[in-house]
């Protein structure tokens, strides 16, 4: 029988104040010009949330469910490339100036769900490469090329990157893992060495203020904005930087609107934030009644907070530029939408764990 964990609060409400977040800061940082889309989106986010919470999470891994996902997911990362460039990139779906969909977010999902279903069965061979391994490279792969082709380098990362974490709490054998990471660095040098904007990106990361004026020019605003926040920043609507400064402060940037406006205890509030979204999801993995949820709830965990691993580390300048959003707070629908669906199938999965499973970790906690 389905037991409700009173736990689920501490997901759904951290979850709740992030999201909440993001409405004040994405008006901030857009000086009110976005405000209505990023409401919509949220309010679109929540009901999506509180209806896939609903749902029980067995029904994602039926086959029919499964395969009709990778198609379509397939079919709109190639439809991308029938649309105009955005930026000089081709990764939405849109209609004119009105972006719709960004089909490399709902990838994550789509690879994600395909690697829990198939391990769910195939686990205790999980080191077997034609029986386990193939058929999640051949999609983690596939989607990754397609993505990397938009291109879009930064998200084909995380993609591949959350498949092996499945993989590996799976039980994979550190010789694939080590194996994977042998492969995946020099086909990662090739891709940079053979693309002028990457090669840019990267001598501009070990050097922003080198270059402060060309390719190092975002990461310098960057740091200001988040070193100028002090203890309790600047106010709401006080940031300099975001002011025709810092680029993108409202979608990749936006972690350093709130260093400049909420200092280092707004940025503090946001880390734990996400420290608790981690914390219970894997709890939930833990105490998930079979191994179909434990992996789910793994590979979401993995998915939302890697993801802002990765943009948090980039603002601050400990990886290069990229296009990665932070997860909840950045403006943006797909993002948004597909980490809501997320976390709404986390507290599925929570809902359904075992009394027993539940008893145990408490105690020894």
């Amino acid at each position: 029988m389905a037991r409700t964990l009173k736990s689920d609060r501490l997901l759904f409400g951290s979850t709740l104040l992030l999201v909440g977040a993001s409405v004040v800061l994405v008006y901030s940082a857009s000086a009110g010009q976005l405000l209505w889309r990023q409401m919509i989106t949220v309010g679109l986010g929540l009901f999506l949330l509180l209806a896939i919470m609903r749902v029980d999470y067995h029904q994602f891994r039926r086959p029919a469910v499964i395969w009709s996902l990778l198609g379509v997911t397939i079919l709109a990362l190639i439809s991308v490339f029938f649309f105009d460039p955005i930026n000089r990139t081709q990764r939405w779906i849109h209609v004119g100036d009105l972006t719709t969909l960004q089909p490399s977010e709902a990838a994550k999902l789509a690879a994600l769900l395909f690697t829990a279903a198939l391990l769910e069965h195939r686990m205790h061979r999980v080191n077997d490469v034609a029986y386990a391994l193939l058929p999640i490279g051949v999609v983690g792969a596939g989607f990754a090329a397609l993505i990397v082709s938009q291109p879009d380098f930064g998200t084909a990362a995380v993609l591949l990157l959350i498949v092996t974490a499945v993989l590996f709490a799976a039980g994979l054998s550190y010789r694939y893992v080590v194996g994977t990471l042998l492969v995946m660095l020099p086909v990662a040098m090739v891709l940079i060495v053979t693309s002028d904007y990457r090669m840019r990106r990267l001598m501009a990361w070990l050097d922003p203020w080198s270059q402060r004026w060309t390719d190092g020019y975002q990461a310098v605003q960057s740091f200001m904005a988040v070193g100028s926040g002090g203890l309790f920043g600047s106010g709401l609507m006080g940031g300099v930087q975001k002011a025709s400064y810092l680029p993108e402060p409202h979608n990749d940037f936006i972690f350093a609107v709130v260093g400049e406006e909420f200092g280092l205890l707004g940025t503090t509030a946001i880390l734990l934030g996400f420290a608790v979204i981690a914390w219970r999801g894997l709890r939930t993995a833990l105490v998930a009644p079979d191994r179909f949820g434990s992996l789910l709830a793994i590979g979401l965990t993995m998915m939302v907070t890697c993801q802002a691993l990765v943009n948090l580390s980039m603002v601050v300048g400990l990886l290069p530029t990229k296009g990665i959003p932070l997860p909840f707070l950045s403006s943006g629908g797909s993002s948004l939408l597909v980490n809501m669906v997320a976390v709404g199938v986390l507290l599925n999965i929570s809902q359904q764990s075992s009394p027993g499973a539940v008893g145990s970790l408490e105690a020894r906690g």
